[in-house]
């Protein structure tokens, strides 16, 4: 898995989503907390991707200017490449799920 998404996956399959607190708190301050935890987690990934595709472009710009070698260079852009396809089926998953929920009815 891309290590900048994968360090952060087990946070956020870790989340109790279903409002239920582990140690038994009320049901309004767990559904706050998973709520948070969520967007937390969802927001470490987004930093973590972001460091990931910045990194890449320093390396090529190293290469361009002679001080990187190609396979370095080479990596950082896969590297970078995985980290954006990832994200991308991310996004669909989300939009997905949205599409779902508001097919549902009432």
């Amino acid at each position: 898995m891309i290590p900048a998404i994968g360090s952060a996956m087990p946070r956020v399959d870790a989340l109790r989503l279903d409002g239920l607190s582990p140690a038994g708190a009320s049901s309004a301050a767990a559904t706050q907390e998973a709520g948070q935890s969520f967007a937390a987690a969802m927001n470490e990934i987004a930093r973590e991707a972001t460091q990931s595709m910045k990194g890449a472009e320093t390396v090529s710009i190293q290469g361009v200017n002679g001080k990187a070698s190609t396979q370095a260079v080479v990596d950082a852009v896969m590297g970078a490449e995985r980290t954006l396809q990832t994200a991308v089926a991310l996004r669909d998953k989300v939009v997905s799920a949205y599409l779902e929920l508001s097919r549902m009815s009432i």
